[in-house]
């Protein structure tokens, strides 16, 4: 048996890839080891996989959030020896499993548009190259935080048309201060950003809510896909729900960049279990 990991945040989706050709999942809570101790992840294989699983563990592979360290990766190896000591692991970080899931075995960029963003040109085996992630604050042009606080500014600051603003107020009826302890005094600011995304993709139509996702989309490109060489002559592919939800607009920005954009994925899971179904 292989197992598969693909772990966020907030949430872990399992692939259990079986001797007789059937697939086994299971999803459980996230995990994070710069946020987490290890011990959580112990409990999380004990009470969601192991029940999962029916035959010897030969190969697992994990992909992850806050593996960018040898030390992180070496307390997650040492989880899944204790619990699988006849299985070999590898652990390694959500964009190659972005760049696995999407392109497989053939060069491209990879992408990640969700919550936040991020890309990397792949070789086909490997990661070449990454573009400086600087985080929300800083970048994740195009990601749901990206446009949430572009959304946030406008209605503060009175850009955003009155007859939209009416209607985001009614559905967000937060003061500026009430908005301001959200995003500096409580958890996970970049995911309350990002949760105002959904309500500019529910007003697409809106010409406003679409020069709104364009340019944001436009910023990722530009600061990102347009910074490897030679971008142009290679596919483009994505994953995440920004990616996803708002692809329509997504494909339109590379078209008028003259950039291919081929596979779009709202997660990596499905694509990893294609990728893996060869290490049986």
């Amino acid at each position: 048996m292989v197992i598969i990991a693909d772990s966020g945040g907030s949430k872990i989706d399992w692939r259990l890839l079986k001797k007789d050709g059937t697939i086994g999942q299971a999803s459980s809570s996230g995990f994070n080891p710069y946020y987490q101790p290890i011990d959580h992840l112990k409990k999380i294989i004990s009470e969601a996989l192991l029940p999962q699983v029916s035959e010897r563990v030969s190969k697992i592979f994990y992909y992850g959030t806050g593996v960018s360290s040898d030390k992180n990766v070496q307390s997650i190896q040492s989880v899944f020896a204790e619990h699988f000591p006849q299985a070999e692991s590898e652990v390694g970080w959500d964009l190659l499993a972005a760049a696995r899931a999407l392109c497989g075995h053939e060069p491209g960029i990879a992408c990640i548009l969700g919550t936040g963003s991020n890309s990397c040109l792949y070789d086909g085996e490997k990661i070449t190259g990454n573009v400086a992630n600087l985080g929300w604050i800083l970048a994740d042009e195009g990601s749901g935080t990206y446009l949430g606080k572009q959304l946030i500014f406008d209605y503060f600051r009175k850009e955003m048309p009155e007859s939209l603003a009416k209607q985001f107020h009614a559905r967000f009826p937060w003061s500026r201060e009430e908005v301001l302890e959200k995003v500096y005094q409580q958890e996970k600011p970049g995911a309350f950003l990002a949760s105002f995304a959904k309500f500019i993709f529910q007003h697409l139509k809106e010409p406003y809510c679409y020069k709104l996702a364009y340019k944001g989309l436009s910023d990722f490109f530009e600061n990102n896909v347009m910074k490897y060489e030679n971008y142009k002559n290679l596919k483009v592919h994505f994953t995440g729900s920004i990616g996803f939800y708002f692809s329509d607009v997504l494909r339109q920005v590379a078209n008028d960049k003259g950039i291919t954009v081929k596979n779009i994925l709202e997660g990596p899971i499905a694509g990893l279990t294609l990728y893996h179904q060869k290490d049986l």
